[in-house]
């Protein structure tokens, strides 16, 4: 298979010596913070609480083509950051280090988040010379039997051993920039696993753990394991025990950050914490919107859905600065939102947790 190669490919020009002058000298900063990529909606696990199994026989599944995303090239040259994941494993695609490889062309950092049953030997290399700066690792809990019971078909064992597989490439590399992250996802029922999670961190030797709740509900019989705004009394306990695991994590030199829901909606990054003044989502077919969260490939029609555009159509950079997209953006922030985000847990989370600093 042919690489991409923006340098054959005078369309993909990265930013002339004056643009990286200026932002490595004056800081100038680029439009956007972060877009978020679905370079692929295909999966081979099958968590119980993702739209991605509860939905499997309407659920679309797809990998991002070459022309979408050769499409993207005015956004990513407008981000600080390029994403590559969605609602699906990134690692599956064919042309994941092409696509890595690009974003880095424009000057960007990149980053992704992955599941880790793809992992080998030889990605853990290429992934450590790449030039990604971070990568996250799922998890949902702290140890087998904490994890495995809602990860179906993606054991926790098989998730540590990909960990230590890039681990130990970064140490072989030696020059490697590549920090990893685990993306925690806190399920309602197994709170108490969290008190592992700094231990966990240094047996892995991992950095950061960025905490997040189950923000988008696919099936209601899994409202439970969520966290909504009212529920005072599990959210308290929850932010207690992640409290007492973010200052033991702090003491060892390990960062645990962590969002739950307060009682109202709050103003922080625009009234909701995807920042959605300064990042979008951009689907496996160059369908542009909001967040992830406002298009879930689950191939059925879904009220929620918001999509701006698609980059094979409009200038993608345009499309973001279209008066429709921004006025979006502006209700989040006036606190009159678009009916798909009026009950987001995401408006209303607030955040905790320490710095390794």
């Amino acid at each position: 298979m042919a690489e991409l190669d923006p340098l054959k490919d005078p369309a993909l020009k990265g930013p002339g010596i004056l643009e990286s002058l200026r932002r490595g000298f004056l800081g100038k900063r680029r439009e956007l913070d972060c877009i978020q990529l679905e370079v692929t909606s295909v999966c081979a696990g099958r968590c119980t609480y993702c739209p991605h199994t509860t939905m499997s026989e309407s659920w679309h599944s797809r990998h991002m083509s070459d022309a979408v995303y050769a499409s993207l090239w005015p956004l990513i040259l407008a981000s600080e950051r390029v994403h590559l994941q969605g609602w699906g494993e990134p690692l599956l695609h064919p042309r994941f280090f092409d696509f890595v490889a690009l974003a880095r062309r424009a000057d960007c950092q990149v980053s992704s988040t992955t599941c880790g049953l793809k992992m080998d030997a030889d990605i853990a290399r290429r992934l450590a010379r790449c030039g990604m700066d971070m990568l996250a690792f799922s998890l949902v809990g702290t140890d087998a039997a904490s994890n495995d019971s809602g990860r179906v078909g993606v054991p926790f064992e098989r998730v540590c051993a990909a960990i230590r597989m890039v681990r130990n490439a970064v140490r072989d590399e030696g020059y490697s920039a590549l920090d990893v992250h685990l993306a925690y996802l806190l399920l309602a029922d197994r709170v108490e696993a969290v008190a592992a999670l700094p231990r966990l961190m240094e047996e892995l030797d991992v950095s950061t753990a960025v905490v997040s709740s189950l923000d988008y509900i696919a099936d209601e019989d899994h409202s439970p394991l969520a966290f909504a705004p009212h529920e005072r009394q599990k959210i308290a306990r929850a932010r207690q025990v992640l409290q007492t695991a973010a200052q033991d994590a702090a003491a060892s030199g390990r960062s645990i950050v962590f969002a739950l829901p307060g009682p109202r909606a709050v103003a922080d990054a625009g009234g909701c914490r995807e920042n959605v003044r300064r990042s979008l989502y951009v689907d496996a077919e160059g369908a542009l919107s909001p967040c992830v969260y406002l298009n879930v490939p689950d191939g059925v029609e879904n009220p929620r859905r918001r999509i701006f555009g698609n980059a094979l159509a409009n200038n993608p950079l345009e499309v973001w600065r279209q008066a429709d997209f921004a006025a979006f953006r502006e209700g989040l922030v006036c606190n009159r939102p678009d009916r798909g985000c009026l009950v987001c847990p995401k408006r209303f989370e607030l955040v905790g947790g320490g710095s390794r600093d």
